[in-house]
């Protein structure tokens, strides 16, 4: 540490005569208030030899003086992770100012580690026989804080691992406390432990205690997460606790453990923090304090694993049935096609139907139609080998991809789908006696990836509909009623484009707060056909983006509603906004943010006057021509809305990087609120995420009092629904808001 040599004192100037004598300072008191400081000070000699220590001292570091006396500072505090260089830095320091300040790492008596704050002055000529004088505060507290919580923040925006998040914590406390060993374990649901970090003990003590159950008695940790508090055995070969573990844990030398809960903010215990000592023990102060430290990080780092595996269920799994979703056996299905391309093998895809299941829903309500739908996937797996894959598509579409399998295999599988699904099923009281039709596309003989199946297999399946009922066809090139009907789709399409036979409708959005203000309105498209009536949007969309019938089709949506958002605001209607939704495709022309926005200014209409709804399938696009649309538009101050969040690939990344303003909660958790706890939980998630993102929720398909009063009592988003209205034309949303205006709700 210091090693300046001291100079000659200087000489002082001569007090005037009349000055009165200088106090005399009272020794004992001096050195009785440097012991009564919290501060640790050292006074070094000019050989830079200790040659004073206070008390404080002895209390921060164990050192009595006559330990330290005739040593230097460096000997005495620095230890193996401190700075090599701090001795020469605090020497330049004083050669060059006098003093410096600096926080270092030094290490107490018993080996310790400690931050400390340091301030080192030089001291006056006049102090003979003296060079320097050091002040010294812990500040280990505030390193520990910064510290971890840098590193362990670091790590969850980098998106590593749990289990590696974890080892760095329990490195960091082994670092700062290296008398510790730390372990931490994630308590599920069901109250089994599942270790996640122990990088110092053996690896079969993790295999021994992996899925053991928490209880009164199972050691410090399960007894811990079964108490939710901590529990201290100090004697872990004689205490009655530790009786099932204790041969496990003997041959680590441990003697003592300290095991504290991790709660979530829900307090709900998610995992354990132990500490085991080599010793009989008890934890000391710097122990409860890195408990402290390391239980908030820790429940944060399992509640933001816990919100990734809602997220990832999310994205990849039916809500309802459990099953995999499109994107999950889509990418599943990839893999496996890919390698049976390359060994040469086969596979067989079942697109499954049900038939009639519009009639559950009609006749007995969603309950029992989702009650058969768990009972139809339930079924499913039942008939089918562990390695085959399956999934639901949407509604009452499931799909199976059986591999190795040949043509008569596929056959005889369809066939035992058939008869398990066939059996009577109770639901409500009333037997049902659900039945399929089934469509098979063989790999690679009807196609060679699995988009050409599916389209395949659709094919088949509906011609296995229309020629006999509960039945099952093998895919043929001739197949080909559904092609011809798109091609007549496509051809009637363009000329409802020509002939303007397409129209909106407009579905009210309210705000869950007391007034039910309008929080804006949905632009729905609508095409009634000469001939054939109306045409879903589902069914003339899909056209449109493949034909090419998109950009003019978006024109003349965005001219319509700005059109009538004119309209209403001239005649003083309280229509804040208009949402509306936009093709993927719209993303990939190189002009679309610049045409939007000057079409609105034709208008006289600002960005903020729409909400423009994207898919999900628009943020996960890598085209660098997306990506600049959509933050074109968010510079030019269009409001983005995330339409059926939950049916697709949903990531907490997504929504961190892209400006999105709204999630649009799909309707199908919406229906589900009043039966699934499941749905409840995830619309939960859904939610939580959002307001932690300052993102608007807009619950889609609300048409119950009983599913309006859960979502307002959960948070209060925005509620569209049949129970405030249907899509309205222009005219009939008119009569609506003027009706609320005249009972006072808008």
């Amino acid at each position: 540490m210091p090693s300046s040599h001291p100079s000659e004192p200087e000489r002082q100037p001569a007090l005037p005569a009349t000055a009165a004598p200088a106090p005399k300072v009272d020794q004992g008191m001096v050195v009785h208030a440097l012991d009564a400081s919290d501060s640790a000070i050292l006074i070094t000699d000019a050989r830079r030899r200790i040659c004073y220590v206070n008390e404080g001292f002895t209390r921060m570091f164990g050192y009595s003086p006559a330990e330290v006396l005739g040593r230097t500072p460096d000997e005495v505090l620095l230890g193996r992770h401190s700075d090599p260089h701090l001795p020469q830095a605090i020497r330049d320091a004083l050669a060059l100012h006098g003093h410096t300040r600096i926080e270092t790492l030094v290490y107490g008596r018993n080996g310790q580690p400690r931050w400390v704050s340091m301030v080192v002055n030089q001291t006056s000529r006049a102090l003979s026989g003296t060079q320097s004088i050091t002040v010294m505060n812990d500040i280990t507290l505030t390193k520990m804080h910064e510290v971890l919580q840098k590193k362990v923040l670091e790590g969850m925006v980098n998106e590593i691992a749990l289990s590696e998040l974890m080892k760095l914590v329990c490195r960091e406390v082994e670092r700062i406390a290296p008398e510790v060993t730390a372990t931490i374990l994630a308590v599920d649901e069901k109250g089994f432990v599942h270790p996640l970090a122990a990088p110092s003990m053996p690896s079969y003590i993790a295999q021994a205690i992996e899925g053991a159950p928490i209880g009164p008695s199972a050691g410090s940790c399960g007894t811990a997460a079964w108490r939710g508090e901590p529990v201290l055995v100090t004697d872990i070969e004689t205490d009655p606790l530790w009786a099932g573990y204790r041969a496990v844990f003997a041959p680590t030398g441990l003697k003592a453990c300290w095991s504290s809960p991790i709660k979530n903010h829900q307090g709900q215990v998610v995992g354990t923090f132990a500490f085991y000592f080599q010793d009989h023990r008890v934890p000391d102060a710097l122990h409860h304090r890195l408990v402290e430290v390391c239980l908030h990080l820790c429940a944060l780092a399992l509640e933001r694993e816990a919100a990734r595996a809602r997220i990832h269920q999310l994205a990849y799994f039916d809500v309802l049935t459990g099953l995999p979703n499109r994107a999950m056996f889509r990418q599943s299905a990839e893999r496996a096609l890919d390698l049976l391309a390359r060994e040469g093998g086969s596979a067989a895809l079942l697109y499954i139907d049900l038939d009639r299941f519009k009639r559950v829903n009609d006749n007995q309500g969603h309950a029992a139609g989702d009650a058969l739908l768990c009972e139809v996937a339930a079924r499913l797996m039942r008939s089918v080998r562990p390695r085959d894959l399956s999934g639901r598509l949407s509604g009452d579409e499931f799909v199976l991809l059986l591999t190795g399998c040949s043509a008569e295999q596929a056959v005889q599988t369809a066939q035992r789908v058939l008869e398990a699904l066939g059996e009577p099923v109770q639901i409500d009281g009333q037997t049902h006696q659900p039945q399929a039709s089934i469509g098979i596309a063989l790999f690679p003989t009807d196609g060679p990836d699995i988009d050409a199946l599916l389209r395949h297999g659709d094919q088949a399946m509906y011609q296995a509909k229309s020629d006999s009922a509960h039945s099952l066809r093998l895919f043929n090139p001739e197949m080909n009623q559904r092609t011809q009907a798109r091609a007549a789709l496509e051809l009637a399409l363009r000329q409802a484009l020509q002939l303007g036979q397409l129209g909106l409708h407009y579905q009210p959005q309210i705000r869950s707060d007391a007034a039910q203000t309008l929080y804006g309105v949905e632009a729905l498209m609508r095409w009634r056909h000469p001939e054939w009536g109306m045409v879903p949007p589902d069914r003339f969309i899909p056209v449109a983006e493949d034909a090419g019938l998109i950009r003019p089709m978006t024109d003349w949506l965005v001219d319509e509603v700005c059109q009538q958002l004119v309209r209403w605001r001239q005649a003083r209607l309280p229509v804040p906004r208009v949402a509306l939704n936009l093709s993927a495709k719209s993303f990939h022309e190189p002009d679309f943010s610049a045409r939007l926005e000057a079409r609105l200014r034709e208008h006289g209409l600002q960005p903020a006057d729409l909400m423009l709804e994207i898919t999900e399938s628009v943020m996960m696009d890598t085209r660098s021509i997306t990506a600049a649309n959509i933050q074109d538009l968010h510079a030019r101050g269009f409001y983005l809305s995330l339409d059926d969040f939950g049916t697709g690939y949903s990531s907490l990344s997504y929504l961190h990087r892209l400006p999105i303003q709204e999630l649009k909660l799909d309707k199908s958790f919406v229906q589900d609120l009043s039966t699934s706890q499941a749905a409840r939980t995830l619309t939960l998630s859904v939610m939580s995420i959002a307001r932690s993102l300052s993102i608007e929720v807009v619950a889609e398909g609300v048409e119950t009092r009983d599913q309006q009063s859960w979502l307002q009592s959960q948070g209060g988003p925005v509620l569209q629904g049949y129970l405030f209205s249907r899509p309205l034309p222009a005219p009939e949303l008119e009569q609506w808001l003027k009706q609320r205006n005249e009972v006072g709700l808008s």
